[in-house]
């Protein structure tokens, strides 16, 4: 590893930018599965594959200039066959959590697999992450764009749903997400990127000692089963408040109900500053030890704050083995279940209606 990182040292003073890929493993079909390389000009480089769009590596430079692999993932096709953390997974159509795995579309009801307990959790058993995905490269502009058709019916949503991901690594050491779609039938979408943080290096251990911050006045209270109460809290005076900066570990163990029901932060925060025109800052995070610092910036209304309460005995990259705590998620969204709460941000995408929606991972160091 000492001596890959050295090369990027130097690679990194030659202003190289491109776009490569490999083969990465074959699925038990025989499918080929090939990862994609986005490199920018200053040595960073992401990896995504076309199965389950799936974001694999992201390295950045940390306060020395070395690369550091920021994001928990695994070796081979074996891991993401399962994946049951959702390791830099695509989520689709819809995020999160979906109580009773059912809802009212256009005055009928529409029922969902169940994967956990009597809910729908990202989309059902066999979402996004677990498909193959179309790839298209364009080297000027540093990124690939993934596409598929979802059927109409997949995992019992409405609609052939065109939809299409996009990951863009820019010059500024930014990640850049875009999630696009048009569906003929009204439908649900609320896509995410399911990726673990550690901003120490993936393999480090646990993330407690990590400095996070939320832009977010409210967050929404779940039942013992994750599923939202049906209206949003002040953060104000309880451990769920990341308004100023304070380490992930802090609270985490506060004898506090919420914490109590998911184990450790494992909640949706509405961010301030949302206008449906652009996207803002809604968190930033950074690791002392490395120097390496992350700002998220989206369109969404939300982001889920997981702490990584249930990664246990996971078999990752590189020989590591990860546990509790090991990776947080910021996944940008609408508040879980909205599709059946009017008052949370609605889901809902229109027949014949573009879905657009974008988020930015912004890296630096100090």
């Amino acid at each position: 590893m000492a001596l890959f990182l050295k090369k990027k040292a130097v690679m990194y003073g030659r202003n190289l930018k491109m776009v490569t890929e490999k083969l990465f493993d074959s699925l038990p079909s025989g499918e080929k599965v090939t990862a994609y390389r986005l490199e920018n000009s200053r040595g960073a480089y992401a990896e995504v594959l076309d199965y389950g769009a799936i974001l694999r590596v992201l390295c950045v430079p940390d306060r020395n200039g070395d690369l550091t692999d920021v994001v928990l993932g695994y070796d081979s096709i074996e891991g993401y066959l399962t994946n049951g953390c959702f390791f830099g997974a695509t989520i689709g159509r819809s995020g999160n959590r979906i109580e009773g795995g059912k809802f009212i579309l256009d005055g009928r009801e529409v029922v969902l697999a169940k994967n956990e307990g009597e809910n729908n959790l990202h989309s059902g058993p066999d979402g996004f992450e677990k498909k193959m995905w179309s790839a298209q490269t364009d080297s000027d502009k540093n990124r690939v764009t993934f596409s598929r058709i979802s059927p109409d019916g997949e995992n019992g949503f409405p609609g052939e749903f065109d939809v299409s991901v996009t990951y863009e690594l820019t010059d500024d050491n930014e990640l850049r997400i875009v999630y696009e779609g048009i569906c003929d039938q009204t439908t649900v979408a609320n896509m995410t990127n399911h990726s673990y943080f550690n901003l120490s290096g993936e393999g480090s251990g646990d993330v407690l000692d990590q400095y996070l911050t939320i832009h977010a006045q409210s967050y929404t209270p779940v039942r013992e089963d994750s599923i939202p109460l049906g209206e949003n809290a002040p953060v104000e005076g309880t451990p769920m408040d990341f308004r100023r900066e304070k380490t992930i570990g802090q609270d985490i163990n506060a004898d506090f109900l919420q914490l109590r029901h998911t184990g450790g932060f494992d909640h949706n925060y509405v961010t301030d500053g949302y206008n449906m025109a652009g996207i803002r800052e809604i968190a930033a995070a950074r690791s002392e030890k490395t120097g390496i610092h992350m700002e998220v910036l989206t369109d969404c209304p939300c982001v889920q704050f997981y702490a990584g309460n249930f990664v246990d005995n996971e078999k990752g990259k590189n020989g590591h083995v990860y546990g509790k705590r090991n990776g947080f998620c910021l996944e940008t969204q609408v508040e879980p279940n909205a599709v059946n709460v009017p008052d949370f941000h609605s889901p809902i995408l229109n027949k014949g209606k573009k879905y657009y929606s974008e988020t930015v991972y912004r890296f630096s160091a100090e």
